[in-house]
Order: C-alpha cells, then sequence, then structure tokens
C-alpha cells in the first residue's frame, strides 16, 4: 500500500481488490483485455499526517456512533426505492457488498455487470448464452416459480436462485422485484401474443429509435422475445430516471445534470466514488423493521435470502410502493441501529490495518466499514475537497471527527451530511452530482437509452402515471394471465 498507510485490510472482499487493482492501473481490465470500468473522478487521497492509527479509528467510530437509530423515521421516498436501488446497484456494478450490508463471494457471480441499466441481472445473455434461465419447451420465456409456491424465483435443487444476478436473492424484497420483473416478461410474452393490440402496442415501443435493418437481422423465432425485452428495458430505465433518482437527488442537482455533466464525460464509466461512498447512500435509507403484510414486521436482517421462499413470505409489494406504503429512512446522518451488529454471515472477525486491530464489534457496524472502505482501501478525497472542486458550499468536519483533531470528512459521509444539513432529506451538493451523473450518463452513453429514444412515452396500458406501484400492481392483476404457467415452474 503506498506511503505503508496500509499492508492488508482483511475487511475488503475480492470485489474490493478487484476495483482497487483497477483504480491502481493493476486489474486485467487495465490493459484493454475488459474496457477499463472503474476509475476516479477525482484523484488518489491517502492517509497522511501524525495522527496515530488508533485516534482515526476513534475518530471513525466516533462519528459512526453518532449516527445510531432505533427509531423508523420516514423520509420522502418510498420503502421499496431502497431495494430498487440495490437492484439497480446488482445491475450496473459487481458489487460484493449490497445495500443492506450482505457480502458475497464474487466467484459465485456470472461476470462482471455490464455497465448499462440494461437489466442483465434479470436477462443474464439471453436465452443462448444463458439457457439455465429459460424455458426449454416455450420460446422466450423466463423460468419462474415452484409447485409449492408460484411467486418464488426458479431454484436449483439445493434452493440456489437461478437468475441472471445471484445477489438478488439476498433479501425477500429484491427478490420480489426480481421476481416482478420475469413475471412482466411472461405476462407480456402471452399477452402481446394472445392480444394484438398489446402486441402492435410492445412491438411499436420496441422499435423506437431502433434502425429497421436491425429488426430485420432478428430470427423471426427471437423477434416477439426481443420486442419484450427492450419494452421492458425502456420502461425500466424511465423508472430509474423519472422515479429512482427524483426520490433520492435534489430535483434542482437532476435537472442541472441533464443540462450539462458536472464532470464534463471526462469521469470513469464506473467511479469509485460513486461505487464506494455516494451512492452507498441507500445504507442510511434502510428502516430497522418492515411490515411485510398484516400482523407480520421484521427486523432488516430477519428477510435474509439466499433459500427457498414459502408462499407465507409473499411479501405485499403495496405496502413499500405507492401512496400509504411505508417510508425509506431520510437521507442523512442517520443510520437504524440494526446495521451496527451485522450477523456473521455478513461479517464475522477483526479488520486489521497494518498492526492495528479492529475489533469484531466495531468490525460489524456497516458505516465504520464504509469508512474504512472510503480511506484505507481506495482513499478517496476528502468530501471538502469535492465541495470545493465542484464549487458547492464547504460543509466542515463534525464534531466528532475534529475532537479527534480529523479535519477532513470521509466522502460517504459528507454526502449523507450535506443531505442532512439541507432540509431535504435527499442528496444534493456533491453527492447527488456524483449519483446523477454516473446514472445520467450511463443512459446518454447507450444510445438505445431511454434517455436517446426522445419520443417515449410508457405504456397506457399499465394504468394512470406509470411508476414501480403501478408496475407492481399490473404484475400482481396479471400474473394468472400467462401461458403454460405450470410449465414455467423450476
Amino acid at each position: 500500500m503506498k506511503g505503508g498507510i496500509m499492508r492488508a485490510l482483511h475487511g475488503m472482499s475480492r470485489f474490493d481488490r478487484f476495483m482497487k487493482e483497477c483504480v491502481e492501473g493493476k486489474a486485467v481490465n487495465a490493459q484493454d483485455v475488459l474496457p477499463q470500468i472503474f476509475g476516479y473522478l477525482f484523484e488518489e487521497n491517502p492517509i497522511t499526517g501524525n495522527l496515530s492509527q488508533k485516534t482515526i479509528i476513534d475518530g471513525f467510530a466516533a462519528l459512526v456512533d453518532s449516527m445510531k437509530k432505533d427509531d423508523n423515521a420516514d423520509g420522502p421516498a418510498e420503502a421499496g426505492m431502497t431495494f430498487l436501488g440495490q437492484f439497480i446497484d446488482h445491475d450496473i456494478t459487481h458489487d460484493a457488498t449490497s445495500v443492506t450490508g450482505t457480502r458475497i463471494d464474487p466467484r459465485s457471480i456470472r461476470n462482471v455487470r455490464t455497465p448499462n441499466l440494461d437489466l442483465d441481472c434479470v436477462y443474464g445473455d439471453g436465452p443462448d448464452a444463458t439457457p439455465h434461465l429459460y424455458s426449454q419447451k416455450h420460446e422466450g420465456y423466463m423460468l419462474f416459480g415452484r409447485q409449492d409456491n408460484p411467486l418464488d424465483l426458479p431454484r436449483n435443487s439445493d434452493g440456489r436462485a437461478l437468475i441472471g444476478d445471484p445477489r438478488n436473492d439476498e433479501n425477500i424484497i429484491v427478490s420480489q422485484i426480481q421476481g416482478a420483473f420475469i413475471c412482466l416478461h411472461n405476462i407480456l410474452m402471452s399477452k402481446s401474443k394472445s392480444d394484438k393490440s398489446i402486441g402492435q402496442a410492445v412491438a411499436d415501443c420496441a422499435s423506437m429509435g431502433i434502425r429497421k435493418k436491425a429488426w430485420d437481422e432478428v430470427p423471426t423465432d427471437k423477434m416477439r422475445f426481443e420486442q419484450v425485452r427492450r419494452f421492458i428495458r425502456l420502461h425500466y430505465q424511465w423508472l430509474v430516471l423519472n422515479h429512482f433518482l427524483p426520490a433520492f437527488v435534489d430535483d434542482k442537482i437532476v435537472g442541472k445534470t441533464l443540462e450539462t455533466d458536472p464532470f464534463h464525460d471526462k469521469g470513469p464509466v464506473m467511479p469509485v466514488e460513486f461505487s464506494v461512498a455516494a451512492y452507498r447512500f441507500g445504507h442510511a435509507t434502510v428502516q430497522s423493521t418492515y411490515t411485510l403484510y398484516e400482523d407480520k414486521t421484521v427486523k432488516l436482517f430477519d428477510m435474509l435470502g439466499f433459500q427457498r421462499r414459502g408462499p407465507e413470505a409473499t411479501v405485499e409489494m403495496a405496502r413499500f410502493f405507492g401512496h400509504g406504503g411505508q417510508k425509506a429512512r431520510p437521507v442523512g446522518t442517520t443510520m437504524a441501529s440494526t446495521l451496527f451488529e451485522l450477523p456473521d454471515n455478513v461479517a464475522k472477525g477483526t479488520i486489521r490495518w497494518d498492526d492495528f486491530e479492529i475489533p469484531e464489534a466495531l468490525a460489524k457496524r456497516l458505516a465504520l466499514r464504509n469508512i474504512l472502505r472510503d480511506r484505507l482501501s481506495l482513499h478517496l478525497v476528502s468530501g471538502q475537497d469535492a465541495a470545493r472542486r465542484l464549487g458547492f458550499e464547504v460543509i466542515p468536519a463534525p464534531k466528532a471527527l475534529t475532537d479527534h483533531h480529523i479535519t477532513k470528512t470521509p466522502l460517504w459521509f459528507y454526502c449523507l451530511q450535506e443531505a442532512q444539513e439541507s432540509g431535504k432529506k435527499k442528496l444534493t451538493g456533491v453527492g447527488g452530482s456524483i449519483v446523477a451523473s454516473v446514472i445520467i450518463r450511463l443512459l446518454r452513453l447507450d444510445p438505445a437509452s431511454v434517455l436517446n429514444t426522445h419520443s417515449f412515452t410508457p405504456w397506457e396500458g399499465f394504468g394512470g402515471d406509470f411508476n414501480m406501484a403501478a408496475m407492481m400492481a399490473y404484475v400482481e392483476k396479471e400474473r394468472g394471465n400467462v401461458e403454460n404457467k405450470e410449465d414455467l415452474y423450476c
């Protein structure tokens, strides 16, 4: 490690090491074997100065302790948006540490996520390259459900979900979001065949912004699948741009970024400042408990997945999306107390920084792990330096840090501090600019995205204003109208 700051941080996952090698120019993908995905928006910023390791860790721990809250506080976003954010994260990054803190061995993941909002976490590489996701009897349909629970994900004999990204089975909320997109695909495959008007609407939408010659090259037996897939991708991208981003990022920042990218399209496709810091705002929006359905309230880590889900664990998604449902915590400097005692299957053992050992009790605090990844592993710039570079008013370091002679705030916490002090309960300033820039740039770079399909409007068949609640309601209403439904059980 540069400057001898850290020889080995044992809290790093395999993904963290891969990302670190990318930004240091040591990874395979830095040699043009794979596209350079990860990099810095700013520059590497290792820890310097004369403070002892104990003083630094004590300061970070004091900052983390100031965040802990036992209550459920309601912010402006719907509760399900936290988990939609996790789903989006899994669609665009190969991130082995999720929004809710679960650690997955990246060796179990198909490949590095394509940095596009293309739903490859649902579709994989399509029926030919990832046939285990698809029916072998019915062309273009995806496997979904089991005989003993028609609403669960498809699974093998060990209970492992057969989906494009295994991480989308890590808790039952993101699992059901994954399932909703699979089910929507099968519904539209059936209805576009049985209802001529729906079939035409799907085909017309799918053709927007695509050269006719490109469709001429699609085999006839693959046409309906490709049309449905693009139809759903466009609606998903519309949701990310018009529903998810405004839920968590100040409208003024989103609007300004749509006009002018604050990083002038010069940054990497997937900045570590986004993946390690700004986008981890989702941790602060997790509630201590959730009501899954009537008389069923559970703590966060009671919802862990990676196993067969019985009918009794099916969540009423109207409780997570839509008017009258539960809310996410506001984006800010508080976190649910459940994230301060991560279970052993998420975080176990001490973390070492050179010869200094961080005890397990501290290592189980998700907020501290975020700060350690930020400052010790990937050396991100401070929030104050980022604010100066972007022309925002600088917020001083909080008292918990200055009491330990630390005058610069780790970028992850600074993004939350901006939201807290603005009173907006959303990302703004540095945090909002990074999140909005990355997501909008991904859409700009994709010539077939909704941002580059100027004639797109959501399908009126979803009813009223299109949003996640409308999509979930449509899936719930139409899930029984799937051709050969039981043949799709795994």
